[in-house]
């Protein structure tokens, strides 16, 4: 057997159907579509799913699955720059601390956390639930210290 004789198996291969070639093709004029409506249109038809209006099955049915919502931590942010316009040479950083200059509305379920946006110049005592490694490295550079809650 050589390549040149090979063929695809009786009945599998069908002809490309040739669509709006004319009356004498069978399918011209409106090319199987009908005559108007939205399935007629270009760009016409509707998504998967949808029902005409009604209320879709998929939005009847109950969620099902893992949602990491209950789980998740939350956590009030606050940023090195922030820290470092708000705050004085030496002080003493904590949760009640920023509250009082407004840096953050009120404690989240699980504290404060450090980030490390911007840069920092003064020797700070930093007490939050959590840091970054950057915000961490960035404020023990300038001679503060950090204490996790």
């Amino acid at each position: 057997m050589k390549l040149h004789e090979l063929s695809p198996a009786e009945g599998s291969v069908k002809d490309t159907f040739r669509k709006g070639r004319g009356a004498g093709s069978g399918n011209g004029k409106t090319a199987g579509k009908g005559h108007k409506g939205q399935n007629a249109r270009s760009g016409g038809g509707v998504r998967p799913g949808f029902e005409g209006g009604q209320l879709p099955l998929y939005r009847k049915l109950p969620k099902r699955g893992f949602n990491n919502a209950r789980f998740a931590k939350n956590f009030s942010t606050v940023n090195l720059d922030a820290l470092n316009k708000r705050f004085n040479d030496g002080d003493v950083v904590n949760a009640e601390a920023l509250v009082a200059c407004g840096l953050i509305s009120s404690l989240g379920d699980d504290g404060v956390k450090v980030l490390g946006n911007g840069t920092i110049t003064k020797k700070l005592t930093v007490s939050a639930a959590q840091f970054t490694a950057s915000a961490k490295e960035k404020i023990e550079a300038a001679g503060g210290k950090c204490e996790v809650v």
